[in-house]
């Protein structure tokens, strides 16, 4: 459970917030520790997520995350921006588009930030998708944008 408030928007008020923010994540720590555990997980073990000595020679200074790494935490960046009430069930349904403009180095803080692009009936519930873009504390541009396309089912 989200240590803050979070914005609570029932399922019938979507369809008339295309547009609008939903919510915003708090910022989370991406360090070192976590972008090796990625790596192991996943077998990329890229040295430029995972050498900082031959990562500081490189063309960003340090290591950075794997873009999968970011994109992973939309989930917990979306369950802690925003919620739908008396859902039955949530499924990821998958993405439409992603994008990383820039690198997210180690050490750095991001949030996602969560805007409604459609919510549409299915059988027994809706299709909602969002655009999500993860910032990085302190960057003009966001490290992630993707289109992300759930089902909801009340």
């Amino acid at each position: 459970m989200p240590a803050h408030a979070l914005p609570s928007i029932p399922l019938a008020d979507l369809p008339g917030r295309i547009g609008e923010v939903l919510g915003t994540s708090p910022w989370l720590l991406i360090d070192q520790a976590r972008i090796d555990a990625f790596a192991c997980t996943t077998e990329d073990l890229q040295w430029i997520h995972t050498d900082p000595a031959r990562a500081a020679g490189g063309p960003f200074g340090r290591t950075i995350a794997h873009g999968f790494l970011t994109l992973s935490l939309l989930s917990w960046m979306g369950e802690n921006a925003f919620e739908i009430p008396h859902l039955r069930m949530s499924l990821n349904y998958g993405l439409n588009k992603v994008r990383f403009p820039a690198p997210l180095p180690a050490d750095s803080r991001v949030r996602g930030v969560f805007r409604l692009l459609a919510c549409e009936p299915i059988d027994g519930g809706w299709q909602v998708t969002v655009e999500a873009t993860i910032e990085r504390e302190g960057a003009a541009k966001p490290v992630c944008v993707a289109e992300s396309v759930s089902r909801r089912y009340p």
